[in-house]
Parts: C-alpha cells; structure tokens; sequence
C-alpha cells in the first residue's frame, strides 16, 4: 500500500506532501516535499491509494445557508445578534464538533478562521480530480480523506501542542523522537532531518500514517445520522487504534 500525506496551506511554500510504502515488515518514507505545487497535489492524490489531507473539505452547511441568505437578501435575523451559540452552529462542521467531543482538540472553524484561505485551494483542487474523473467523497470513502495531526497524535499518545514554529525546534526534534519510539517500524530514512526541521514535513508524515489509519478501518467515520453532513461539509478521520496496529507485522504480533 502507499499512503500519502498533504500538510495544505493557501500557498506552495508551506505545503509539505509525504508518501509511505507500506510492506509486510514496516513502513518507509519514500518522498518528501516541501513547497508542493498545484501538480504534485494532484499526483499525488491520484496515484496514492489514500490520500490525508491537512484541511477542511468543506463549509458548515449552516454557514453556507446563512451566506447564501444574505446574499440574496433574504437572512431571517436570529433574536439574540451577540448570542455564541446560532455563530457557533454557522462556525463549526458537524465533525469538528465530534471531533472536539472525542479528542478535546477543537479545530479552527473553516468558516471564521484563516484556514477558509486554504480550504478554498483545497476546494478548487478536489474540483480539478473530479473533473480528472477521479471520484471525490469528502466523508473519506474515496482515495482523498480530511485528516487533523494534531487529533492523530493525541490519540497516539505523542506530543500534539507546542510543536510548531522556528521557537519551538527542541518540541519538534521531541516529538519525532516519540514517533520513532513509538513506531519502530517506520524508517523515516535520509528524511528525518527535514521532518525535525519542519513542522509541515512532520504533519505531512503524521497526515500520511493516518491516512493508513482510514484504509485499514482503523479510523473514524461518519454514521448513518452524519453520513448527509459529511458529503457536503467533509469528515476527519480520527485514529481509533493504536499507533502500532497500522503495521502489519506489529498487528500479528
């Protein structure tokens, strides 16, 4: 199997693509890119059999709703116009809520954050695979699945906060150290530099091995109730076992 992991940001610069093989005795990271551009995006969420991406999917169909109204001149005003809870609902995906509710990591809201600026390059490129005839599902039922790091290694056990930025370099050397310690069985090879060098490269990795999680059933997905919300809005892919059990040869012994 290979798996792929797209670290997306609005630009190339900070946009890190990893690609795993996995074999019957472990894993090893094959490529790493820093500064992917638009046609190694797609390369690689054609030629991989999953493919992670660091962003969201889609809108809180809420928030698409509330625009779409306002726009046309239409929007019922709610009673309260500071109340938190009717901008929350327009703020936050169904499954950011979930995820929020099973990790305590609340992700930053698509629709109110400067995340919206990526997610609108992800958009326009899941509409370019499709227009490929590559078959988007933004639940996570095709090649192409949401993932969020930071969720992945809070579930895992290994650092998830404080890791990022030039400031932070000793967190990040700290956490690939409990990533190797902890999967013995990935070889991060001539990488390894890089993935303590940049934050971006080790979520790309962490985007990667998660999205390995989502192939082989061990990782979350949506239930009859949310499977409507996740076509439109999207769904991370939260591990739901550990670490080890992504490799073959841990999970048979």
């Amino acid at each position: 199997m290979l798996t792929a992991g797209i670290d997306l940001a609005a630009e190339d610069t900070n946009t890190a693509v990893a690609w795993i093989r996995w074999t019957a005795t472990g894993a090893v990271l094959r490529e790493l890119v820093i500064g992917a551009g638009d046609d190694e995006l797609l390369r690689t969420a054609s030629a991989a059999d999953k493919a992670g991406i660091d962003c969201p999917l889609g809108w809180p169909e809420p928030f698409v709703e509330f625009v779409i109204a306002h726009h046309r001149g239409e929007l019922t005003a709610p009673t309260d116009l500071i109340g938190r809870d009717w901008r929350r609902r327009l703020a936050w995906r169904r499954t950011d809520v979930v995820t929020h509710e099973l990790t305590g990591r609340l992700s930053l809201s698509v629709a109110a954050d400067r995340i919206a600026h990526t997610a609108m390059r992800c958009a326009a490129l899941l509409a370019r695979l499709a227009e490929g005839g590559q078959p988007v599902d933004r639940s996570g039922g095709g090649t192409v699945v949401e993932v969020y790091p930071a969720a992945s290694l809070k579930q895992w056990g290994l650092p998830h906060r404080g890791y990022k930025g030039r400031q932070n370099s000793g967190a990040l050397s700290d956490l690939v150290d409990g990533l190797i310690g902890s999967a013995p069985w990935l070889d991060l090879g001539a990488f390894e530099p890089v993935c303590r060098g940049s934050d971006h490269a080790i979520d790309a990795v962490v985007a990667a091995l998660t999205a390995r999680a989502a192939a082989i059933g061990h990782a979350t997905r949506p239930g009859p109730a949310d499977l409507a919300a996740a076509a439109t809005e999207g769904w991370i892919a939260v591990p739901a076992a550990p670490l080890a059990g992504l490799n073959t040869s841990s999970a048979k012994s």
